[in-house]
């Protein structure tokens, strides 16, 4: 269920009745403002394995419960939970009355997750890298933290990347097969649809996969779970985009079987917080419930999620200096409107029919089958001058990025003497001269230049254009089949099973968007001359315009097969679990291409690439007494790499990474909790480690193939991969909360993590330039990347919170928070750090650069630390009850202190060899230093509704 803030209980009545046939416990759940009774209410008996769900009179009842003192929790969304104690008598039955429960003021909150954290990042296709989303269905205070407080400086729950938790709708993994991780935009802007959450911490059992060591967040969208009624809303914000509206519509179960559910709605902003960064989506969500009888049921949902969003550029701190933290490079004018070169478009909706099956009392089948297609596409601009500018070093090319590295002042603040490395240059006057001449130049005309691009393309006598919009598209199929059955075999005894088939056919390509005036371009690579400057050699010198593929275009097929069991044993003072799962796996590229660099090896299929994989898990929860629990989860698993990993570069060739293997993860914690009325509180130790992993990346390295000592060598557009990729993360974390009063509450939340690189893994890199009928895998092996004691990048790896939150009895309430994270590191590049790069490759014997020194080399290589930050948080709300309606409205500001802080960054590895990295930093100005992301200044969101 979608993570809630705990509100205000009431317990208007409890009255005991008991009767002497049975020993069990029965009560109703009405609304606390319209006394009306609540259905689908769930209601558990903490500790066991008995759960029912409140019928359409609000009444539920227990039968078999042990006697003594029990927990009873009482949960459903949009209120806050009851957790009552009582005590069972044998042979009786224990009549709770009835149970009263409470709007959750703060639900707001939680209907804003993804306006605060759906920000990514990456730029090629693949799933989101935030964890944020993940942790919607929790109500642990520390997840809570982590969520709504730390998202937005990119906390990673225990370090971990999201393609180590699995999400999924309707029990069907939604973890994109080419890189593992979800893309939480295919349902964005449905989050009343969407509420219906189950969410479970690290390795601990899910009732419906194995799942991995992150976590697993299960949404369940069957029609007949949600609540009858309709809910509009309308949001104000100045994160993302600028406007929210949705609205919801659920039927609730007729008498003829049938149920519905509606949801719509509409983000946008014609700029969001960073300058250019337009956004423009449409949602639609639909499902549909038949029940045939008390065995059966079908339920189909449909979801629509179209998203358009221009993104934002990171920068050096030479740029961020010049144009600020809000500075993004890749828009200009057009007409009088700011365009965007980079956006990404995202529309992939998705079908899943499901039936459900009662085929016992005690057992269950769960069987859904999904359909998903559509289209990402990223784009950019494709530039035949910058190829001819690169290769020619001609400076009088037009470049269409205002921030390349010789439109900058440190172009000319960091040159050195090429024919004497001790010779700095940077300082000569004309130098100088020449660097307050394009800072001057940069500050006026700081964004792209699309009016220059349609001048220079509509000169051309020919109509070729020399610059097009184009992206970078992928369009995928994925159908999937899954049952999940659970059974009760005894009454301490749960089994839960699933198997899932998967089959993917994902088309990549790139298409021509516009041509910028042109009437059409050249499909040739202009870093190369004759076949090996032909994307395709079955269709050589070919034109295109608007809507054709060219560049590269190919098809990645995948099948997957996985199955798991699990059971659950429950007793007097130990719960425990065991589960075991098996995946297999396979891979294969159809190359559409014959593409001249690899003219043996590109077109057609590749080789099937083949995994079979193991997991296995257990852990146990003692109990102390009915409040107090000791927890202990372990998990061994292998895990198949990505398809994104798979190959060296899918774009121009079959060639698949050597020496692949898949991942192997193991994970443990320990917990204590603490679950009382006034008093919750988990305190958590864990330790992960990975090892095999691999990695693809993709740059510009300038002396990575060095001919000579003066730094002119062979530099090229390379690929590296990176295998036998070990890490390891270890820490403690808290979450703690105090109710004070009936109406003041406090909230503690602490991580503390040392995420780390645990060994030396291997680099290679591939450079097309030294491919050939002879050579048609050009890896260059660059040996051991130093790496181990390194800190993995992209998380605050301390984390810290403390709020306080006042609910008034009349539905209104207000909440603060003060977070301090610290000990965020940049991106590492691997092929720095390898014995290459501290040698001469002029040197015939190998020797390192003669001013290479082990100080100087810890010096340069040292990883950056990122500054420390404090947030303050403010949230509030109110609700009233008109006429049977609840109208309200949710604030918060974020960031209140307006700190303009770094979320994260990376090296660049462009300077890849020791003198070349060593004269730019000494510079002072270095032309290729790190790139950084920043995160929101002080933001707000506001948000309108009404329920009816």
């Amino acid at each position: 269920m979608k993570k809630l803030i705990i509100s205000t209980f009431f317990v208007m009545q409890v009255v005991f009745v008991f009767a002497q046939s049975a020993t069990g416990v029965t009560g109703k759940v009405v609304d606390s403002k319209t006394q009306k009774a609540l259905q689908n209410v769930v209601v558990a008996i903490l500790n066991s394995n008995l759960t029912v769900l409140t019928d359409g009179a609000g009444k539920f009842s227990f039968t078999d419960v042990t006697p003594g003192n029990q927990l009873v929790q009482i949960k459903t969304q949009g209120y806050g939970d009851q957790l009552l104690q009582v005590e069972i008598v044998s042979g009786k039955t224990l009549d709770l009355g009835t149970v009263i429960l409470a709007e959750d003021q703060t639900q707001e909150q939680q209907l804003s997750l993804i306006t605060i954290t759906e920000n990514d990042l990456g730029d090629d296709n693949s799933g989101s890298e935030s964890t944020s989303g993940l942790l919607q269905a929790s109500r642990d205070a520390f997840q809570q933290a982590a969520a709504f407080n730390w998202g937005q400086a990119r906390f990673r729950i225990r370090g971990l990347d999201n393609e180590y938790g699995v999400t999924m709708i309707n029990g069907i993994s939604m973890n994109k097969i080419y890189d593992g991780r979800p893309q939480w935009g295919n349902w964005g802007g449905l989050n009343d649809a969407t509420r219906n959450q189950e969410f479970t911490m690290g390795s601990i059992a899910s009732d419906y996969t194995f799942g991995g060591i992150l976590g697993t967040q299960e949404i369940n969208t069957r029609a007949s779970i949600y609540r009858k009624g309709s809910r509009v809303s309308f949001a104000g914000t100045n994160t993302n985009y600028s406007w929210r509206m949705m609205g919801t519509h659920a039927s609730g179960m007729n008498t003829n079987g049938w149920a519905f559910v509606i949801s719509a709605g509409r983000r946008w902003a014609k700029e969001g917080y960073f300058e250019g960064t337009d956004y423009a989506a449409n949602s639609v969500f639909a499902s549909v419930e038949k029940k045939f009888n008390d065995k059966h049921s079908l339920n189909f949902t449909s979801i629509y999620a179209q998203n358009r969003r221009g993104k934002n550029s990171p920068n050096t701190q030479e740029v961020i200096d010049l144009a600020g933290e809000k500075y993004n490079s890749y828009w200009g004018w057009q007409d009088g409107k700011k365009r965007n070169s980079r956006v990404k478009d995202l529309e992939e909706p998705l079908n899943i029919l499901s039936h459900y099956w009662k085929i016992t009392e005690n057992t269950s089948l769960n069987t859904n089958v999904m359909y998903q297609f559509g289209s990402i596409g990223n784009s950019r601009i494709d530039s035949a001058e910058q190829a001819n500018a690169l290769l020619s070093d001609d400076s009088s090319a037009f470049l269409p990025d205002p921030t390349y590295y010789k439109n900058l002042p440190s172009y000319y603040t960091s040159l050195w003497n090429q024919n004497d490395y001790t010779d700095f240059q940077g300082d000569d006057p004309q130098n100088i001269a020449n660097a307050n001449t394009v800072r001057a130049q940069f500050l006026a005309h700081k964004q792209m230049n699309w009016d220059a691009m349609y001048e220079i393309n509509l000169n051309n006598p020919d109509g070729r254009s020399n610059y097009i919009l184009y992206e970078d598209r992928t369009d995928d199929g994925l159908f999937v089949a899954n049952s999940i059955l659970s059974s009760k075999l005894a009454d301490n005894i749960v089994l839960n099973a699933g198997a899932s088939y998967r089959n993917l056919r994902s088309k990549n390509f790139q298409n021509v968007l516009d041509l910028l005036g042109g009437t059409y371009f050249s499909d040739t690579d202009g870093f190369y001359t004759g076949d090996q400057a032909q994307p395709d050699l079955n269709n050589p010198n070919r034109t295109v315009g608007v809507g054709d593929k060219y560049g590269y275009n190919y098809i990645l097929n995948a099948n997957t097969f996985d199955a798991f069991t699990q059971f659950k044993f429950t007793y007097k003072k130990i719960d425990f679990y065991l589960a075991q799962s098996f995946t297999n796996t396979n891979y294969q590229r159809d190359g559409l291409y014959k593409n001249g660099l690899y003219a043996t090896n590109s077109y057609g299929k590749s080789d099937n690439v083949h995994f079979e994989n193991f997991g296995f898990k257990g852990g146990l929860t003692y109990k102390i007494t009915g409040r107090h629990f000791l927890t202990f989860n372990g998990a061994h698993m292998t895990k198949a790499p990505s398809m994104r990993n798979t190959f060296n570069n899918a774009r121009l060739n079959n060639n698949i990474v050597g020496d692949l293997q898949s991942e192997s993860v193991s994970s443990i914690d320990a917990s204590y909790i603490i679950n009382a009325p006034k008093f919750k509180m988990r305190l958590t130790g864990y330790m992960s480690k990975s090892k095999n992993g691999t990695s693809n990346t993709f740059f510009y390295a300038e002396g990575a193939f060095e001919e000579d000592d003066n730094g002119d060598g062979s530099d090229a557009f390379v690929g590296q991969t990176t295998t036998n990729i070990a890490k390891k993360n270890i820490g403690v974390e808290f979450g703690g909360e105090y109710n004070i009063s009936s109406t003041v509450k406090a909230t503690v939340a602490a991580s503390y993590g040392q995420y780390t690189y645990d060994n030396n893994p291997n680099v290679t890199l591939t450079n097309d330039a030294l491919a050939s009928a002879e050579n048609p895998n050009p890896i260059i092996d660059f040996g051991k990347a130093y790496l181990k004691d390194y800190r993995q990048a992209g998380s605050p790896q301390q984390a810290y919170s403390v709020g306080l939150e006042y609910r008034a009895p009349k539905f209104w309430w207000v909440g603060a928070n003060v977070n301090y994270l610290a000990d965020t590191y940049i991106d590492i590049s691997h092929l720095l750090r390898t014995s290459e790069f501290f040698k001469n490759p002029a040197d015939p014997f190998g020797l390192p650069f003669p001013e290479a020194t082990v100080e100087g080399g810890r010096k340069l290589l040292e990883q950056e630390k990122l500054d420390p930050i404090t947030l303050l948080n403010l949230t509030g709300g109110k609700s009233w009850r008109i006429s049977g309606n609840t109208f309200g409205f949710f604030a918060s500001i974020n960031n209140v202190l307006d700190l303009q802080y770094k979320t994260g960054g990376f090296e660049q590895p462009r300077n890849a060899n020791y003198r070349e990295l060593n004269q730019d930093v000494s510079s002072g100005t270095p032309a290729f230093a790190p790139k950084y992301f920043y995160g929101f200044g002080r933001t707000f969101f506001v948000n309108l509704y009404v329920n009816f």
